[in-house]
């Protein structure tokens, strides 16, 4: 597939770079074939995208318009339907070329599985990767009920695939008591309940090393985002998720790729879900990216 083709579907706001001239590319995918809960996160890229027409391309937040990005909204991938497997390889893939490529990749979800083939390429490109996962639950399982392919597994197969060393979490407040355990035991840098206090403090550790970062939308209180496949409550606000984006974007670390994830836009009729997710994309396309 050729990303300079014309995506017949809405774009986010502010899209008007073609790929061969874009520095970021946006993406989605739109699959949700192993939720253990509620589905419909496939949905969540194009409502994402629907709901970005209600946003100013100015954040005063970064002083950053998105006329001073060129970046590309490629569309959503064609993944098979009920087939985890060909859909895992096809954004593998996809990631592959976009990094040949030398694209910043932020891509939306879709539910959490999706970021694991993504974290795998990133790790074939920077040997030195570090991953802050910001989440209400641990993702830390080996199987959902015997299904390796879950979307509550990726963080596990990150650990297992760079070293428990280099996963960063944040705000979990939800999971096994095995999947605790492991995380308190395994080396992994593990940081529950909370995001904005931690991560300031972790955060120095990372300077200029290469770091992706995966966004769940359900770390929010589902009074913020009720539009999710597994709701958790007790979590942070839309304000404390967008200081953290934007603490992120301000530390030394050399971002190289992020996405937000588990959007599923049919439980939340007020769409304050889709709203919010818009934003935070927003502000991580104007503010993640930096020349290394």
């Amino acid at each position: 597939m050729s990303f300079d083709e014309a995506y017949s579907g809405k774009v986010f706001i502010g899209s008007r770079t073609s790929y061969t001239d874009a520095d970021l590319v946006l993406f989605g995918m739109p699959m949700d074939w192993t939720v253990s809960f509620r589905p419909g996160s496939r949905f969540g890229p194009g409502r994402i995208r629907e709901a970005s027409v209600g946003l100013e391309e100015y954040s005063p937040y970064l002083d950053k318009h998105l006329e001073d990005v060129r970046y590309h909204d490629a569309g959503d991938l064609l993944l098979p339907f009920g087939n985890p497997q060909k859909s895992l390889d096809i954004i593998e893939e996809t990631m592959d070329g976009f990094l040949r490529d030398n694209k910043f990749p932020i891509g939306i979800g879709g539910e959490h599985l999706v970021s694991w083939p993504i974290m795998k390429a990133m790790a074939r490109k920077y040997e030195d990767l570090a991953v802050i996962h910001i989440d209400a639950h641990t993702d830390l399982r080996t199987d959902y009920e015997g299904e390796v392919l879950s979307h509550s597994t990726p963080i596990r197969k990150a650990c297992e695939w760079i070293g428990p060393e280099n996963v960063f979490s944040f705000g979990v407040r939800s999971g096994e008591k095995e999947e605790f355990l492991y995380a308190r035991t395994s080396g992994m840098n593990f940081h529950p309940f909370e995001v904005h206090e931690p991560l300031q403090r972790i955060l120095p550790e990372l300077h200029q090393r290469p770091v992706y970062v995966t966004i769940d939308i359900d770390v929010l209180d589902p009074a913020y985002a009720p539009g999710t496949g597994t709701a958790e409550a007790g979590g942070i606000s839309s304000k404390e998720l967008l200081q953290a984006i934007h603490s992120i974007g301000h530390s030394g670390a050399f971002i190289v790729g992020a996405d937000l994830v588990e959007v599923a836009p049919v439980y939340d009729h007020a769409e304050k879900t889709a709203i919010a997710a818009s934003k935070f994309i927003r502000e991580m396309i104007l503010g993640f990216p930096k020349a290394r």
